[in-house]
């Protein structure tokens, strides 16, 4: 039996029309999903857990030059 993936998405997550401008994660057996939290039945993207920290340290290092 596959246990149903649990979406998440960050409390900071807010647009400036009070629309939500994010992305929803769920860990997965050895991987993350990321998916768009305004069409969750569009797919998800699956990424290994060091893929998933490698596009991490590259957005932070893309905002911290912005």
């Amino acid at each position: 039996m596959t246990t149903p993936a649990i979406w998440r998405k960050s409390s900071f997550s807010s647009g400036s029309s009070g629309q939500s401008d994010c992305v929803e994660l769920a860990r997965l057996a050895g991987r993350v999903g990321v998916r768009d939290s305004k069409a969750p039945d569009q797919g998800a993207l699956t990424l290994t857990l060091d893929n998933f920290a490698d596009l991490l340290a590259r957005v932070k290092r893309a905002n911290s030059h912005a």
